[in-house]
C-alpha cells in the first residue's frame, strides 16, 4: 500500500482528521498536517516566536510530502489557502502525484497540477493499488 499526506486548510481540521481516519482504517499509512489550534495562545506568542512556529511547521510538512507516495488535498468547495497552495508547489517539484477534493478551485494554475478529483477515502484507496 502507498503513503498519503494530507494538505489542507485549518479552518476543514474536523473533515481532514475524519478523512484520514477513514484511510487509516482501510490500512494506509497517512501523513498528516499539524492543525493546531489555540488561537488564545497563539495571540500571546512574539512575532519572532510565531515565525519560528510557522517554519518549523512549514518544513515538517515538506518532509511528509517528501515521504509521502502521494498528496491528498483535502480543498472542500475549491479552497486551497497560502499554506495549502505552497506545499502544492512543493509537491509538484518533487514529481508527487497530487489528488484533490474537489474541482471547484478557481485558481487555473492550482488545477492545471491536480491529477484528479478524489470524492472518498475509498476511492482514494483503489486510486493507490
Amino acid at each position: 500500500m502507498k503513503t498519503v499526506v494530507l494538505c489542507g486548510s485549518r479552518r476543514f481540521k474536523t473533515e481532514i482528521r475524519e478523512f484520514a481516519s477513514q484511510l487509516k482504517s482501510l490500512g494506509v499509512v497517512v501523513y498528516e498536517p499539524h492543525l493546531h489550534s489555540g488561537q488564545e495562545e497563539w495571540a500571546n506568542l512574539s512575532e519572532e516566536y510565531k515565525n519560528f512556529v510557522v517554519l518549523g511547521l512549514t518544513h515538517d510538512h515538506f518532509y511528509k510530502i517528501q515521504m509521502a507516495d502521494v498528496v491528498f488535498v483535502f480543498n472542500k468547495d475549491g479552497y486551497s489557502g497560502n499554506s495549502t497552495t505552497l506545499e502544492i508547489g512543493y509537491a509538484v517539484a518533487l514529481g508527487k502525484p497530487i489528488y484533490v477534493l474537489s474541482d471547484s478551485d478557481e485558481e487555473r494554475c492550482r488545477r492545471a497540477l491536480f491529477r484528479e478529483v478524489i470524492s472518498s477515502a475509498a476511492e482514494l484507496v483503489n486510486k493507490l493499488k
